[in-house]
């Protein structure tokens, strides 16, 4: 797990609270959607798909940083929608990393060479670009041909600036082994991007392509595959130990969604990002009035396929903190990775 050390340290002493005040049910990150419109239309995504005047729609900065604290999670990923289109998405930023939060900014890039002027580097503070594959493959799941080139160049000066840049990865069942070792090759060694996310798709309802999102356990068999040969402890991964066990079929676990809450314009999202059972406006209404053991695989069909980070990666979080030799096992993984 290449986490930076100060952040593993921050994240690690805010489980350990929650665990003495015995809280059953606390947030590690906020997803954070201040906007649905984008200036893409990607093919694995149905945020565009809202009415043309919800797609006007801006967040109040107030109203975003008041959610985050709200819920007094120690992680933001700011998503969309296309947050670079936000006119007064710096601020949001600014006051977020002022109260000490993590910020991911998570962005296509196609604006973000424009808009890098109006954020300052700062260790709270990470670019979050969104790769999916080389150059065709990526233009190709955006819908457009030229933005592979576009995040590449925005990638390459955000580093030259000092900033930390993430990228999260989305695989499809079009996708093999190699593909996706290409990519993180990719990342990894020649742009050297700070830590890399991925995910395999989840079909959401409102994607305009349901064909291509994969099974349980084609996952596993892909994500196995690519992982071998020592690549997986070579990648500067940003998931535990135990998620990526999960991911190519080592261990199962619970779905914990309540784990990574979603606000966006339409307030609090039951019970994720991903599926939409309606929406509260507080946080705690979330938490207490949302039937939380009625969803998962095994329990939800609309859950048989998931695996998703928003819901299985907190479990493995939580999973590793209850075990000695997890904690010990992801602690020789983060300080390896600050080394390298």
């Amino acid at each position: 797990m290449a986490m930076p050390l100060r952040q593993s340290i921050r994240v690690g002493t805010y489980l350990f609270e929650q665990k003495l005040r015995k809280r059953e049910k606390f947030p590690l990150i906020v997803e954070l959607e201040p906007l649905f419109a984008c200036n893409l239309k990607c093919e694995g995504c149905g945020k565009i798909q809202h009415p043309a005047g919800v797609l006007k729609q801006r967040m109040p900065v107030a109203q975003a940083v008041g959610a985050v604290l709200e819920s007094g999670a120690p992680m933001v990923s700011i998503a969309g929608g296309e947050p670079l289109m936000h006119p007064q998405i710096d601020e949001i930023v600014r006051q977020l990393v002022a109260k000490r939060k993590y910020v991911f900014l998570c962005t296509n890039a196609v604006l973000l060479r424009k808009k890098m002027d109006k954020f300052t580097p700062s260790p709270y503070f990470a670019f979050a670009v969104h790769i999916d594959g080389m150059r065709e493959r990526h233009d190709e799941s955006v819908a457009k041909e030229g933005v592979f080139d576009e995040a590449v160049e925005a990638i390459k000066e955000a580093k030259r600036r000092g900033f930390r840049v993430t990228t999260n990865s989305t695989f499809f069942n079009t996708d093999t082994p190699q593909t996706i070792i290409e990519v993180l090759n990719f990342l990894n060694d020649d742009l050297k991007v700070d830590e890399m996310m991925l995910s395999p798709a989840y079909a959401y309802e409102k994607a305009p392509d349901q064909e291509h999102f994969l099974g349980v356990e084609q996952t596993r068999e892909l994500f196995k595959k690519a992982f071998a040969g020592g690549n997986r402890r070579r990648w500067r991964l940003n998931h535990s130990p135990l998620f990526l066990d999960f991911l190519e079929g080592k261990a199962d676990f619970p779905c914990t969604a309540w784990a990574i809450p979603n606000y966006s314009l339409f307030g609090w999202q039951r019970p994720c990002y991903l599926m939409s059972d309606g929406y509260v406006p507080t946080y705690r209404q979330l938490i207490e009035e949302t039937d939380w053991d009625k969803y998962g695989r095994g329990k939800d069909p609309r859950c048989a396929n998931c695996m998703a980070h928003c819901g299985y990666e907190p479990t493995a979080v939580l999973a590793t903190m209850g075990s000695l030799k997890e904690s010990l096992r992801a602690a020789r993984e983060t300080v390896a990775a600050n080394r390298g």
